[in-house]
């Protein structure tokens, strides 16, 4: 590629399909200068440092995954919906296991690239508006967003890794997992408050 041909954009898909082929941590600046075709000082008219090649690219997988979940689950509610949602999350994280580690890596990203993405607004008002079909106030609300998110990402965390060696396909479990999330949330236990006796 032509060194005029460059963009933000461009530099952060790149190391995007860097991050999915060989890990994001192995994404480096000389790594998508070589894939760019260009000098590692090229890059720096349009990122600014690793770290913020590493942040952009963690907006465009948010942006990316909130828009599969989005229609995946449009028109639909309930245990439909949450099965939706979970099978958009899990198959994002199989396509693209690079930028689905720089959605769950804590990084400190631009203010000005974050207040510009819609990505993670989005998905919080995804998943929020979603668990509310299950009459669910605060704290709780919160609570259950927190066991989703966990029971998703371990899974497909424990998945990537190889960390299911029994013979039971790791298929049937996860269809499991998400009866047995759906049953919960419809009977979500009732709310202790925070120094109550026990």
């Amino acid at each position: 590629m032509a060194r005029m041909g460059l963009t933000a954009e461009r530099v952060t898909l790149v190391g995007a399909e860097l991050a999915d082929e060989v890990g994001l941590e192995h994404v480096t600046m000389s790594a998508v200068a070589r894939r760019l075709g260009v000098k590692d000082a090229s890059l720096y008219a349009h990122v600014r440092n690793l770290d913020d090649l590493r942040g952009r690219i963690a907006l465009l997988a948010a942006d990316e995954k909130t828009i599969r979940i989005a229609e995946a689950t449009a028109g639909r509610s309930g245990k439909d919906a949450l099965v939706a949602y979970a099978n958009a999350w899990r198959g994002y994280a199989h396509d693209h296991p690079g930028r689905y580690t720089a959605t769950q890596t804590p990084m400190d990203i631009d203010p000005e690239l974050v207040a510009r993405a819609t990505g993670p607004r989005r998905a919080i008002e995804l998943t929020y508006s979603m668990l509310r079909a299950y009459r669910l106030d605060e704290p709780d609300l919160t609570d259950a967003v927190r066991l989703m998110r966990g029971t998703l990402h371990g899974f497909v965390s424990l998945e990537a890794a190889g960390g299911f060696a029994h013979a039971r396909p790791a298929e049937a479990t996860w269809l499991r997992s998400l009866d047995a999330l759906h049953t919960l949330l419809e009977h979500w236990p009732e709310h202790e408050h925070e120094g109550d006796p026990e």
